[in-house]
């Protein structure tokens, strides 16, 4: 009797670890697959809509926040999702010099949905003539992100906001 209890003790407990091993092997593929459409609707029904705003900025060059520096993007391929993308980010000042060796941070996801990028781009690599390259980019669904440059050059930091919504 007692070897039987143990049997079943054992078998419980080592389907309970494979279940938990799966599980973690298998939720950063099905994850955002089932998870999202659920966000999704969440955040539809508390907000209404999950549209982007009317009001939103798509140009690729712009000014930064403060005025400081002025800033465009470009990727050698289109913007698709579930593809990693390699930008060029091009940096002047304000009044057109091209911006050498400034210190630049990428962040940026969907505000609707409360996530960030599910990768970590980064800027790799000073091009000359205030271009960046920024690798490592990277959207898994469709719909409205944000990818946002915090810019640090001599005394003078500031940010930029790009707007993108990609068809998924």
């Amino acid at each position: 009797m007692q070897n039987k209890t143990l049997k079943t003790l054992l078998t419980v407990a080592l389907t309970v670890v494979i279940t938990i091993i799966v599980f973690i092997l298998l939720m950063p593929v099905l994850g955002p697959r089932f998870m999202h459409p659920l966000m999704a609707g969440r955040m539809e029904s508390m907000h209404g809509n999950s549209s982007a705003p009317s009001e939103l900025d798509y140009a690729t060059e712009r000014m930064t926040d403060n005025g400081d520096f002025k800033v465009s993007y470009t990727s050698e391929n289109s913007i698709t999702i579930n593809q990693m993308h390699t930008w060029t980010l091009h940096v002047e000042t304000a009044d057109g010099q091209p911006v050498e060796n400034a210190s630049i941070t990428v962040d940026g996801g969907m505000p609707q949905h409360g996530h960030g990028l599910p990768t970590a781009p980064q800027v790799t690599e000073y091009l000359g003539n205030g271009d960046y390259l920024v690798e490592g980019m990277k959207f898994q669904m469709g719909g409205w992100w944000e990818v946002k440059f915090n810019i640090t050059a001599g005394n003078l930091t500031d940010t930029i906001t790009f707007n993108l919504t990609l068809e998924g």
